[in-house]
């Protein structure tokens, strides 16, 4: 059984910082990309920031130069730190893991949440 225990959520003013981290465990094979998503109340969710097992990341426009993703493997965990944080950024933050060969595993975490206040 595969499981993503996420931690580091919390309330902070604006400005402030957070680190979020996701720890994997149980039978996961061939990880590899490991993510952070996020869902505000009565919004979709939506991709914050990805790093492949090769370090390639990507991010949301609205966190680039704020937010840095990163991930150790050999703890098969991936980190959020978040800078600068601003109200708009309060969500729920899930972590995600795809795995497989061919990505046919994706996992989630229950979601930490993020406070932002202003």
């Amino acid at each position: 059984q595969v499981q993503l225990v996420e931690s580091g959520g919390g309330l902070v003013l604006a400005g402030g910082s957070l680190r979020l981290s996701c720890a994997a465990s149980g039978s996961i094979l061939n990880i590899n990309a490991m993510g952070w998503y996020r869902q505000a109340p009565g919004k979709q969710r939506d991709l914050v920031a990805t790093i492949t097992s090769g370090g390639s990341t990507n991010y949301a426009d609205s966190v680039k130069g704020r937010f840095t993703i990163s991930r150790d493997n050999a703890k098969n965990t991936v980190y959020l730190q978040m800078n600068s944080l601003k109200p708009e950024d309060t969500a729920v933050y899930y972590c995600n893991v795809a795995a497989g060969i061919l990505y046919e595993y994706d996992y989630w975490g229950q979601g930490t949440q993020v406070t932002v206040s202003s």
